[in-house]
């Protein structure tokens, strides 16, 4: 079952969204902790989030920026706000799509099937990991596994690691990952680029891989 989670303040949205999602063979997960959300998401590990932008103590913009430092879960706005900057900012900040209140549980309920059917159908009919020498990407968790052992990886390491493994035993340059990055509007400069490689690679060797990621001399790096 396939489980979304709600963070909307507001108990009476909250419980209807939760009774329709429920109607709808999903699994409610309402966050009610809006000091510590980002504790909820990690340890619920949603499939689907469903964020309001007024929120007490940080607002949803902010909870957005965090979840994808974490995850590239799909993230869908509800809010009151009606302003092209509001949808143009939350899209910037990562979110898939955005839903202005009041709004029909029907058209909700359509945006939430139609991200499911694009983002888990498709990407399980093509294939849902990438494998090499035992190591596992898991495209729609985000996460690597390693005999038994599983990591959680960030949005910036986790394109890092799907390009290098796409393009296993051909050197990526440093100007083309970054290049990557930028399209998927990470945008981070070359010394960003140095800490997430060595990131990375720290937990690459939590699996005991030291050397899975190679640096090539003024070239970029390969995984062989």
């Amino acid at each position: 079952m396939y489980k979304i989670m709600i963070i909307e303040d507001d108990p009476k949205i909250r419980s209807i969204i939760a009774h329709t999602l429920l109607k709808w063979k999903f699994q409610p997960i309402e966050a009610n902790d809006f000091e510590q959300i980002d504790r909820e998401f990690i340890d619920s590990k949603p499939h689907l989030v469903l964020l309001d932008i007024n929120l007490p103590i940080y607002d949803g913009y902010y909870w957005c920026s965090k979840f994808r430092q974490l995850s590239s879960v799909p993230i869908i706005f509800i809010s009151s706000r009606s302003q092209n900057m509001d949808i143009v900012m939350a899209m910037n900040m990562g979110g898939d799509d955005f839903i202005q209140k009041p709004f029909s549980l029907d058209v909700l309920m359509a945006k939430i099937n139609a991200i499911f059917r694009r983002v888990y159908t498709y990407k399980k009919e093509e294939k849902d990991y990438l494998e090499h020498r035992g190591v596992f990407l898991h495209v729609s968790k985000g996460i690597i596994s390693y005999r038994e052992k599983e990591l959680n990886l960030t949005k910036n390491e986790f394109q890092i690691l799907y390009l290098l493994l796409k393009k296993k035993e051909c050197i990526v340059s440093r100007d083309e990952i970054m290049t990557v990055l930028w399209e998927s509007e990470n945008f981070i400069d070359d010394n960003t680029l140095s800490v997430n490689i060595a990131r990375l690679r720290r937990k690459l060797d939590e699996f005991g891989l030291n050397e899975f990621i190679e640096t090539k001399k003024r070239q970029g790096y390969v995984i062989k």
